[in-house]
């Protein structure tokens, strides 16, 4: 009998001690959920990095052998964005020339066929970014290039409204998929304090091509044949150009880390490793619901779409549309015209790789934007304050400090590659921002209207007014991101204690989630840049 009872006894302990080990385990589950959710995640779920290199470490590499790989890929990857963006931002400025060139559309239609271009970037830009997903996207790049090439050369072919329209909605749909790329590219051979640089390299292109377009518009404006008219050469240069870099890209661009075929299979595993710890990850060829979600619900996105759109979108529309005719309005003539362009490039160039060096150098992200802006408010009110002052060397300097704006976009860019993780969320927030960019740029070609001209004051006063707002929604998206990292470590604090772990458990944990393709919410170990 006392065996019985001893037996029962025995039970009864042995369930409470089990009860209490259920409940430490489970608190502990709660606490480490994204812990336990990598240890568990299938690999093939993952990003394309887990091909080469694992969850965790396994290969060491001294910092001089870091440095000399960067300067290799630095030899090919910043040098081809750049052709891109540079041949890309010429063809899209080729109308702009075109318009007093002897182009044969004007008024509102002209109007219209400036649209066009922003209209095919709308409607593809998200359908580009998802495709570009699943396949090599140097590749993809490549592709699309050339073809833009051979619509561009098309627009020499015609003189009709229709046809012009046409194309121009062409050359938007094949160029929507460049600063995604690009964008991508970049962030995943380069580690977040280096991204800001490399993308100012490409983007500085947007104020170079103001000074290579315009002396190539000026010097084709000397000829005076009148079977093939100005405009027509034009087209047909810029796009046996874009060609060219097309094929260029397609033989040399690397499509991912994984896939470098310039880089030995040691040298691409340590381009993985050199960025594992930023948490941002390469690429993966599954397309996440839940992080699509995750973008449209961040409420940082939609700071980032506003401020895409007043500061980089609207005002370009207008600008980059009208500003050789508002210049010309000051009274310069057509050569003068062209050439007066150059300077504004400088400015815009010299300011674009400023801001990337300095975002870089202090690990700042949004302090940039506001440096650029300054100048450009000034300029703004100075053209609205002066414009019937008839003093045409100030309103000409008043469009060279505008131009000081010009990096906000690169800026963009560089908060979207450092400060988002998981594909499919870079995917879709880079496609918002270029998404927002276009239609800025369609409400931007309608605020100068031709009732208003020659000065456009209710187009340029909209413009300032934009500015102006866009002044403080940096401070705001920076305050956001300093209040997110203070609680992402005021986290890790808290697992660290719950699971006992040493700093060297910690970096342990902080490899293994490096490439699961988790997005920077969902991973612990992700810190923003201010």
């Amino acid at each position: 009998m006392s065996s019985a009872v001893e037996q029962v006894v025995v039970d009864h302990l042995e369930k409470r001690v089990s009860h209490v080990h259920d409940q430490a385990t489970d608190e502990k589950h709660d606490l480490s959920v994204d812990v336990s959710s990598v240890e568990d995640t299938d690999v093939s779920n993952g990003d394309e990095a887990l091909r080469l290199v694992g969850k965790q470490r396994s290969s060491e590499f001294s910092e001089e052998y870091y440095r000399k790989l960067k300067r290799r890929l630095d030899w090919v990857i910043p040098p081809l964005c750049s052709a891109v963006y540079f041949t890309q931002f010429l063809d899209k400025n080729t109308l702009n020339y075109a318009s007093i060139m002897g182009l044969p559309i004007t008024g509102q239609n002209y109007n219209l066929v400036a649209m066009a271009f922003y209209l095919g970037y709308l409607t593809w830009e998200f359908p580009t970014v998802y495709i570009s997903q699943k396949l090599r996207v140097a590749k993809y790049l490549g592709t699309n290039i050339v073809l833009w090439g051979i619509v561009l050369m098309l627009h020499a072919s015609t003189t009709s409204f229709g046809a012009f329209f046409f194309l121009r909605f062409l050359l938007g749909m094949l160029e929507s998929c460049v600063a995604p790329i690009l964008i991508l590219i970049i962030s995943m051979f380069y580690k977040k304090e280096e991204q800001g640089l490399r993308i100012a390299w490409f983007y500085v292109m947007n104020g170079l091509t103001a000074i290579f377009g315009g002396f190539v518009a000026y010097g084709i404006s000397y000829y005076s044949g009148t079977a093939f008219l100005p405009y027509r050469i034009l087209y047909l240069l810029i796009g046996g150009l874009a060609i060219i870099v097309g094929i260029c890209v397609l033989i040399w661009m690397p499509d991912s880390p994984v896939q470098a075929q310039m880089l030995s299979k040691e040298e691409r595993i340590a381009a993985l490793e050199r960025v594992r710890d930023d948490q941002v990850g390469t690429e993966s060829k599954t397309l996440k619901k839940d992080q699509i979600v995750e973008t449209l619900m961040d409420s940082r996105t939609w700071i980032i779409v506003l401020l895409t759109m007043v500061l980089a979108s609207i005002p370009n529309g207008a600008l980059s549309v009208f500003g050789n005719i508002i210049v010309k309005s000051f009274g310069y003539t057509t050569k003068q015209t062209l050439i007066l362009n150059a300077p504004g490039g400088f400015i815009g160039a010299a300011m674009t790789l400023f801001v990337g060096w300095y975002s870089d150098r202090k690990k700042e992200r949004m302090l940039p934007i506001i440096i650029a802006l300054i100048p450009t408010i000034v300029g703004a009110a100075l053209l609205v304050g002066m414009a019937n002052s008839g003093n045409k060397g100030v309103l000409l300097f008043a469009t060279y400090l505008m131009g000081t704006i010009g990096p906000s976009l690169s800026l963009i860019y560089t908060y979207n590659a450092s400060n988002t993780s998981g594909h499919t969320k870079k995917s879709t927030i880079n496609a918002l921002t270029l998404f927002t960019f276009s239609l800025g740029n369609v409400i931007g070609t309608e605020i100068m209207q031709t009732k208003d001209a020659p000065q456009y004051i209710p187009g340029k006063i909209a413009v300032m007014v934009m500015y102006a707002v866009g002044f403080f929604l940096p401070f705001l998206l920076r305050w956001m991101n300093v209040r997110l990292n203070k609680q992402k470590q005021a986290k890790l604090q808290e697992m660290k204690v719950q699971n006992g772990w040493t700093d060297a458990d910690l970096q342990r944990e902080r490899e293994r989630h490096a490439f699961m393709d988790l997005t920077d919410k969902q991973n612990p170990f992700f810190e923003y840049m201010v």
